[in-house]
């Protein structure tokens, strides 16, 4: 009995979705009726047809209800193709229409409809791509390769504890949210409002001075789902992400650096992420407590799954690092058959790599992780430009030589200590079908 009666609401609901079609304002109800008279008009043509063909009696005589409509001063294969032919324009102008008033609330005014399908298409079918990093660094690769591919996948740095990210980590005991938020903002559709409004920051006078809106969206979506995976999720369906944002993993984890100062032979220890650029040191090695944090395992399926792994462009020492010195990872990342490229910074990062040219972020990089993770080391090679004080170029010396370094103009010349989105996308795939040929 219950089952029965379960059985007469679903169809009852089924019934409903169905007749909300026909609810006015849609700009649905004429198209299907342009489709139900094309239909018709071609099966009378068709039965027009079949009839000629299978006839024991003239067709005018066994369907006179169609000799009223059938042009009878045309011949008989005239009035064949006539009612075909009608029929499929009426067919072809109704489903044009459905198309249109479906599509319209959802399409770019100064694209051609065409055009945008091809484009998603090939999006769609786009090379996997994982990314991985954290700070404005990732985010601008994301929105220049968001271009060529929906197959993305960033994997996000969770040792921040410094600003919103850390005030929220330690009140709310949850894993910071700045990155993510970057990362989500510059992967939606509609980045332009998206990132404003997720960018946007409280004044002090309103009780959440210091505060992002991204950072308490994504906060308060951890206590609705009940869990910060499911809020990133969740995050990135409501914004309309094409790609994937995930933490690397779901440890609690805090990093470390041992620094050294020119005056002084010992080293120092600092904790914590946001420490380590204002104690203007150098850096002697970075480590995360605890040091042997387990990855998301989203993350070693899509790494391994990939064709193509970014490190960086990001802060050395406190964005890139932090990923790779989760074990699985870096054992995933070394397991991968997919490319593996590390993007050098255009400039130096001032109280982190000051001083530093390709040579001494690569040998920062292999103290770390060892050599031969990576296939290729993605450089700038344009150094025209001024920079603010304090802040240098980082260049190709003798010792690069023996590293695979692919060096091509990235910068962007409004911002020439960053990377250009669109010249950096366009460089990785470049590397990709140079080495592996475009994907079918």
């Amino acid at each position: 009995m219950l089952r029965s009666k379960s059985g007469w609401i679903r169809l009852k609901r089924e019934i409903q979705s169905v007749l909300r079609w026909f609810l006015p304002g849609l700009g649905v109800k004429r198209w299907l009726g342009f489709i139900l008279l094309g239909v018709t008009f071609l099966g009378v043509g068709v039965a027009y047809f079949l009839l000629d063909i299978y006839r024991t009696s003239p067709t005018d005589q066994l369907i006179p209800v169609l000799d009223v409509a059938s042009l009878r001063f045309f011949p008989r294969p005239a009035r064949i193709v006539i009612f075909l032919g009608i029929g499929f324009v009426f067919a072809a102008i109704g489903i044009w229409g459905v198309n249109k008033a479906l599509l319209n609330p959802f399409l770019r005014k100064d694209k051609k409809l065409v055009d945008q399908i091809a484009d998603f298409r090939k999006k769609q079918q786009g090379s996997k791509v994982v990314v991985m990093g954290g700070g404005h660094g990732m985010a601008t690769l994301l929105r220049g390769l968001k271009n060529q591919t929906y197959n993305l996948t960033a994997v996000v740095t969770v040792a921040d504890d410094g600003g919103s990210s850390g005030t929220l980590r330690k009140n709310l005991g949850i894993l910071p949210p700045g990155d993510i938020r970057n990362c989500l903002a510059a992967l939606s559709n509609d980045e332009a409002l998206l990132t404003q409004l997720f960018q946007y920051r409280f004044n002090d006078t309103s009780g959440l001075g210091g505060h992002s809106f991204g950072n308490l969206f994504i906060s308060a979506l951890v206590d609705v789902t009940g869990s910060f995976e499911e809020a990133v999720s969740e995050s990135g369906s409501v914004l309309s992400v094409h790609g994937k944002v995930i933490p690397a993993t779901l440890e609690n984890v805090t990093l470390v650096a041992d620094v050294q100062y020119p005056d002084d032979v010992h080293q120092v220890r600092i904790i914590g992420e946001s420490s380590i650029p204002q104690k203007h040191g150098r850096v002697r090695r970075v480590y995360l407590e605890p040091n042997n944090p387990p990855a998301y395992p989203p993350v070693i399926n899509t790494i391994l799954n990939a064709d193509l792994v970014v490190v960086g462009p990001g802060s050395l020492f406190t964005s890139l690092l932090p990923n790779l010195l989760v074990p699985d990872i870096l054992a995933a990342l070394k397991a991968s058959k997919a490319l593996k490229v590390f993007v050098v910074n255009i400039a130096t990062q001032e109280g982190e790599t000051s001083g530093y040219g390709i040579s001494e972020h690569l040998s920062a990089l292999h103290e770390h992780i060892g050599t031969g993770v990576f296939d290729v080391y993605l450089c700038n090679n344009r150094f025209d430009l001024e920079l603010p004080k304090n802040v240098q170029w980082v260049q190709n010396s003798v010792e690069t030589r023996k590293f695979p370094i692919y060096n091509t103009d990235l910068v962007d010349v409004t911002y020439p200590w960053r990377h250009d989105p669109e010249k950096l996308a366009e460089a990785l795939m470049n590397i990709l079908y140079e080495k592996t040929g475009p994907l079918p």
